[in-house]
């Protein structure tokens, strides 16, 4: 996850994980994007990662393995997948009644009736404020979820269903058009990173 400098954020970290962070000079950032952004990493910069946030780690050394790391992450693929905060309350309250449940099909209607604002109004404000319409806002929020369930050892099965799609092949297509990838093939990946923070220094 890329944050760029002047961000207000907060971490929260599901199932067996390592955080590895460090920062860049704020007049020399290694991206431009100008919000919290996810970047790949592939094997090469996920190890220059983890060595460069080594503790006691020469000065030397750190910006030579830096310059590596600003190449790689200039030619890694930038993946939008974002989940704003609703600053609106009603929009706020709409959100917090879809995500309740996901398993229960909420409509802009229903939720309209249910928080305060009108059908028309919480349209608006889903565009304005979140650069997407309510189904596509509430398939990233399903998606986020499942992601949650899948770092926690559920079953690819387990997820789509607990997150509200009828078939796990529909579950399947919509976590791939978002994420970029299979949920088979993240969950894959999240459990090499738990054996991987599990296994004793070699």
């Amino acid at each position: 996850m890329w944050v760029p400098a002047g961000t207000w954020h907060q971490h929260r970290v599901y199932g067996s994980s390592r955080v590895h962070t460090f920062g860049f000079a704020t007049d020399d950032p290694p991206l431009t994007c100008d919000a919290p952004t996810m970047v790949t990493v592939g094997p090469f910069l996920r190890e220059l990662l983890i060595a460069c946030s080594e503790p006691g780690l020469p000065v030397e050394e750190a910006g030579r393995i830096q310059a590596v790391i600003r190449d790689r992450l200039r030619r890694s693929h930038i993946q939008p997948l974002v989940l704003p905060a609703p600053q609106d309350a009603r929009l706020a309250h709409a959100c917090t009644l879809a995500e309740d449940d996901l398993t229960q099909p909420r409509t802009v209607t229903w939720l309209a009736r249910h928080c305060g604002a009108s059908e028309r109004t919480l349209t608006r404000l889903f565009r304005t404020e979140f650069g997407m319409t309510y189904p596509q806002w509430r398939t990233t929020v399903r998606v986020f979820h499942a992601m949650i369930k899948l770092a926690e050892g559920a079953t690819v099965t387990e997820a789509g269903r607990d997150c509200g799609w009828a078939t796990t092949s529909a579950f399947v297509n919509a976590f791939t058009r978002t994420a970029g990838q299979t949920p088979g093939a993240y969950r894959t990946t999240m459990r090499a990173a738990d054996r991987a923070a599990a296994a004793p220094p070699g």
